[in-house]
């Protein structure tokens, strides 16, 4: 028997499930042909994305706690590596609410930062951003659970409940600053977060091109970043050109420019800046890791896998959801055994379970080995970690085809 397609563009990329199909599979590169036998299972669903946190009432009014809510809330702290080394400029700082990451601001010269806590951001999600950050598998854009909205029965209290702060910047691992028991009444420094510096980690998150950049090329940069947070992206866009003329060598400036073309589906210009970056500095592990994306994106199997295993190869610890973008690539190229060990490793880094669609690929890898034992149980986890699914009813029924396969496997076996 057949099995249905596995992976659609949109499924891919934000996991929205995919339309099955009863005969047939999507080939590599995206057209529709035969399957090989995939142990007589069919109907498989596509993955799903996981379910969203759900969201406080909002409230209206003059109460208390829409006072409260009004109050701006601001955050400051530091950043400073564990051996006192220096740091660059720009590393990111994220808030994680509910295990989803979102970045909120940058560090200056100095390690400091500081942000309003609950203001709009229109900072571009930075490839290593995701739901769970550093510990989740799922890639495609993050939502911040945090935010000013009331605790009920207390005019002061702000969703800072599941909260943290942590720095995110490549080949360290960032000490957390838990934000549960803050008040808008606390000093908003919330002290030092510390980088540990990780030894297997080859790559950079931050282009030594940077030190060189002369003083005008560093301005238009910073204002560029800047502009990001206040969800100015073309304004920002002009800036990071302004970059590159005045700095041609200047990867950071190309890799937010290309970031920013990215989220505007202008792939051609976003892949050209992507690959000056690269030229500029061969160690900075984003581009690559956004190029791998972005062919993802386009289905080009081939070209993303080139990308992911690059980039991985310089880092690979701070990037989990493009361990998961790679498997889905080596799926879809039918490298099945490479597939299955960047699972493994999507999944060793996703640690709360934010991704459960890395179970449910290992199941589909799973059962093109014929292990329908072991895909059955993968497919379990991805109903214990998501039961919520839109796809839960389909998953389930195809639990039970799967369990009737071993149990008609073991009865043969006997006879």
């Amino acid at each position: 028997m057949k099995k249905a397609v596995l992976f659609s563009l949109f499924a891919v990329l934000t996991g929205a499930p995919a339309m099955a199909q009863s005969t047939g599979t999507t080939a590599p590169g995206g057209s529709t042909g035969t399957a090989p036998s995939g142990g007589g299972v069919t109907g498989i669903p596509s993955p799903v994305r996981s379910p969203s946190l759900p969201s406080t009432p909002s409230t209206s009014g003059n109460s208390p706690n829409s006072i409260a809510n009004q109050r701006p809330i601001f955050i400051t702290g530091k950043v400073m590596a564990d051996d006192g080394s220096p740091l660059p400029m720009n590393v990111v700082i994220q808030k994680v609410c509910g295990g989803s990451a979102r970045s909120v601001a940058y560090t200056d010269g100095r390690g400091q930062f500081s942000f309003q806590w609950g203001q709009t951001q229109g900072f571009l999600p930075d490839a290593s951003e995701s739901a769970g950050g550093r510990s989740s598998g799922g890639f495609g854009s993050a939502q911040s659970a945090g935010g000013l909205n009331p605790l009920a029965g207390d005019p002061f209290a702000t969703q800072f409940t599941n909260c943290e702060i942590r720095a995110q910047l490549a080949g360290f691992r960032s000490d957390y600053v838990n934000l549960a028991s803050r008040n808008p009444m606390d000093n908003p420094d919330v002290g030092l977060i510390v980088l540990h510096r990780l030894g297997n980690v080859e790559g950079a998150s931050v282009s030594a091109t940077s030190l060189a950049a002369p003083k005008d090329a560093k301005k238009s940069y910073d204002k560029g970043l800047q502009l990001l947070l206040k969800n100015k992206s073309e304004d920002a866009a002009k800036e990071f050109e302004k970059a590159v003329l005045a700095y041609p060598k200047y990867a950071d400036a190309w890799v937010g420019l290309g970031q920013i073309r990215m989220r505007q589906n202008a792939f051609e210009p976003a892949r050209a800046a992507m690959l000056r970056a690269i030229e500029s500095d061969a160690k900075l592990v984003t581009p690559y890791i956004d190029l791998g994306l972005m062919a993802v994106s386009q289905q080009k199997w081939e070209e993303a896998g080139q990308y992911l295993d690059r980039g991985l190869r310089l880092d690979p610890i701070d990037f989990p959801q493009a361990w998961y973008a790679d498997a889905v690539a080596n799926y879809n190229l039918r490298k099945f055994d490479v597939a299955e060990k960047s699972a493994l490793e999507a999944l060793k880094l996703d640690v709360r379970h934010t991704n459960p669609r890395i179970q449910y690929l290992r199941g589909m890898i799973m059962l093109e080995h014929r292990d329908y034992t072991g895909s059955a149980e993968q497919l379990r986890d991805y109903l214990k970690y998501a039961p919520a699914a839109p796809d839960a009813a389909r998953v389930k029924e195809q639990l039970a085809q799967l369990d009737k396969v071993t149990a008609d496997t073991k009865e043969a076996s006997k006879q």
